[in-house]
């Protein structure tokens, strides 16, 4: 199982922003997540200083958004629909997306859903809730 470190993943997001910006090869991973990468243009700064991005503190105390867990989770997302997995969800996101009338809306409403069933998953000791994940996105306005 692939289980990167904090510093992994934004030693990651930063390497692929620098990449792209050269408009060097990127791998698959690398495309996907360069992808989201241009649909936050306000992250630009975080990413292009990767030793400043290793000793950031994104704590919820600090009042400041955490890009690295926020294009992380769209990547995990993306991932999840291209494979279907959890069964359903391609179509959930599908459904939501239209009704919302944007994708990029859907993912950060399907985001919400992600953390709520991560939260709820490690404060009761129980493995991922896939059900209630796919519940929460196909009820989701």
């Amino acid at each position: 199982m692939f289980n990167p470190s904090q510093q992994d993943v934004r030693r990651f997001f930063c390497e692929t922003a620098r990449k792209q910006r050269a408009n060097e090869i990127l791998t698959p991973l690398e495309a996907i997540a360069a992808d989201w990468i241009v649909q936050h243009p306000e992250y630009t700064d975080a990413l292009a200083d990767p030793e400043a991005a290793l000793a950031a503190d994104y704590s919820v105390e600090n009042g400041q958004s955490n890009p690295f867990l926020h294009l992380s989770m769209h990547l995990s997302i993306a991932e999840q629909l291209s494979i279907d997995q959890p069964p359903g969800i391609r179509a959930a996101c599908q459904s939501l997306a239209q009704r919302l009338g944007d994708e990029h809306a859907a993912h950060h409403r399907m985001m919400e859903c992600l953390g709520e069933m991560i939260w709820s998953a490690q404060r009761n000791g129980l493995p991922p809730d896939a059900a209630t994940y796919l519940d929460c996105i196909r009820r989701n306005r």
